[in-house]
């Protein structure tokens, strides 16, 4: 319920802080002093968007905050949780706006955004006007209805379609581990034989790629280096070159290599030395003469390049995660090869399985069918009385079969639509296309009367429902406004005096000038105080006549 409501600049309202009965709350006031902004300021602090209108004229920023109390495993406070907020049972809601057009939101302390607020909020309040759509506009909520209706018996058979669908769930998993349908492990059989071909047909060899690259790049500079050995054979073995030149060192040096060892030192390296630049005039040689520009081996080894390069890109960065994979696709199309009796039996156990959700689909129909009959029945007694004498009511039910039902959905199969018409004759439409602003006031004051609690909602906020009610009808609305606030609490802006008589607290929306500006102010009404509005809305004079008729609304109500 909400406990508490504080708003400070919105409007007219400098400063306002209601605390709120947990059962049925009425406020009234003359037109235009301001009851519609109390609800702008709950509809603000629940998550409608914020307009920089609503700031008082003259001030930079608005604030509105509301104490919820709710259950501790109230959907509210389960949501709470999901976003690691902590309640106890208390929600407080912070909602600042300022003039720039920036703002915050806190609950229990914590910032969150607008969405995760509505999140939380939607369970908290059911705000209705004669403008706006509702909780049971929504198709998906219709079905929410009428399985709140039936209890258990709706939750029993959901949870057996949880555990059905998770079931085949399992075995769809294993078929697709197992390469799926015949027609998909047919296609990653393909798939796997030709990736295996494709490499085995390339036959490669670890560190083949980096050899090419070296033989790739001695081709392309094959000129350069004969040019660089030519000119290095001619240094070494031309007439007056290195080796003739060592031999006339060695030659001139032998003559004194007996007169001291140092001098036989020199003749033994310069005889090293000219073996050495024999060896590398021998190699060099050789090296020119091998060097040849064959355009075919050219031609092969570009082609060898570019399929290793298109494997690399397919199946890994190096010859050996290629050949990895290649080994892992074998494993794989071997065990797609041997899979196919597995799939069989999954597949067997998916349709045994989807026939027993069929049957629970069916069984959560009926019941959901033979419910929708009796609370047809009892809305359209309801609207009866809140004369809607000629109302229709309905459910539509989609039609399904094995074939065309939804399997897969711990719903069920039902497609459902609430169907209306409020004139004799007049065929039944969808309740959200065909229902008038003063229509919706009452059917969903009949379909609140019948609900109760079983949207899980603890607050209902109803805006001028009455509008157009008087005498006996009026009568019947503060009787229902009774029985709902019984189970939830109700917050509604009336103008009846009926609906005044039967509140358990009464607030009176009113302005008053001070210090040059108009101001809305709040006053919770004590009981001489509920009788003064009372006489003033049946537009009676104060008298003693009319003071006991406003006293005696009031005792009819508190029986």
């Amino acid at each position: 319920m909400l406990h508490r409501l504080q708003i400070k600049n919105v409007a007219l309202i400098s400063e306002a802080d209601i605390t709120f009965d947990g059962k049925l709350n009425i406020l009234s006031g003359e037109t235009g002093s301001g009851k519609s902004v109390i609800l702008d300021s709950i509809n603000f602090v629940l998550g409608s968007k914020a307009d920089k209108s609503m700031i008082r004229y003259g001030e930079q920023e608005l604030s509105v905050r509301a104490e919820f109390l709710v259950e501790t495993e109230s959907d509210a406070a389960k949501t709470l949780r999901g976003y690691d907020i902590e309640t106890d049972g208390e929600i407080i809601i912070t909602r600042k706006y300022n003039a720039d057009g920036k703002g915050g939101i806190k609950i229990n302390g914590d910032t969150v955004t607008a969405a995760m607020l509505k999140n939380v909020t939607q369970h908290l309040v059911d705000v209705h006007g004669q403008s706006e759509h509702f909780f049971l506009l929504s198709e998906e909520n219709q079905l929410k209805v009428l399985d709140g209706l039936l209890g258990e018996s709706a939750i029993n058979i959901k949870n057996k379609l949880m555990e059905l669908i998770s079931e085949k769930r399992g075995y769809k998993s294993e078929i697709s581990s197992l390469g799926g349908s015949e027609a998909e492990r047919e296609r990653q059989l393909d798939l796997l034989n030709y990736q295996i071909n494709e490499i085995e047909n390339a036959a490669l060899k670890e560190g083949e790629f980096e050899e090419l690259k070296v033989k790739q790049n001695i081709i392309a500079n094959t000129e350069r280096i004969l040019t660089a050995l030519n000119s290095v054979q001619a240094v070494l073995t031309v007439d007056g070159g290195a080796v003739d030149g060592i031999a006339t060192a060695k030659h001139s040096l032998s003559s004194i290599t007996g007169l001291s060892a140092e001098y036989s030192e020199i003749f033994d390296r310069l005889e090293s030395v000219g073996l050495e630049i024999s060896d590398i005039s021998e190699t060099v040689s050789d090296l020119a003469e091998n060097l040849a520009f064959d355009a075919r081996e050219a031609q092969e080894i570009d082609e060898r390049i570019t399929l290793i390069k298109s494997l690399i890109k397919k199946y890994g960065s190096d010859e050996k995660e290629i050949l990895s994979f290649c080994i892992k696709a074998k494993e794989k199309a071997d065990a797609i090869a041997d899979s196919a009796a597995t799939i069989d039996k999954c597949l067997a156990a998916i349709k045994a399985t989807d026939k027993k959700i069929f049957d629970l689909c069916r069984e959560l129909t009926e019941l959901r069918k033979k419910t929708a009959e009796n609370f047809c029945k009892a809305i359209v007694s309801e609207l009866a009385t809140l004369n809607i004498p000629n109302a229709q009511f309905s459910v539509e039910f989609n039609e399904y079969d094995e074939n065309t039902a939804d399997l897969n959905s711990a719903n069920g199969s039902d497609k459902i639509c609430f169907m209306f018409s409020a004139n004799k004759g007049e065929p039944h439409k969808p309740l959200s296309k065909v229902i008038s602003g003063g229509e919706m006031s009452r059917f969903m004051l009949a379909v609140k009367t019948q609900l109760k609690d079983i949207n899980g909602i603890s607050t209902y906020i109803f805006d001028e429902i009455d509008a157009g009610i008087s005498g006996f009808t009026a009568n019947t609305v503060a009787e229902k406004f009774i029985a709902i606030s019984q189970e939830t609490q109700i917050l509604a802006v009336s103008h009846l005096p009926q609906v005044c008589a039967a509140s358990d607290v009464q607030f009176l929306i009113y302005k008053k000038e001070e210090g040059g500006k108009t101001l809305t102010q709040v006053k919770r009404l004590d009981r001489e105080s509920k009788i003064d509005e009372i006489m003033r809305l049946t537009g009676s004079v104060n008298s003693e006549a009319a003071r006991r008729h406003a006293e005696e609304l009031i005792k009819g109500f508190k029986k």
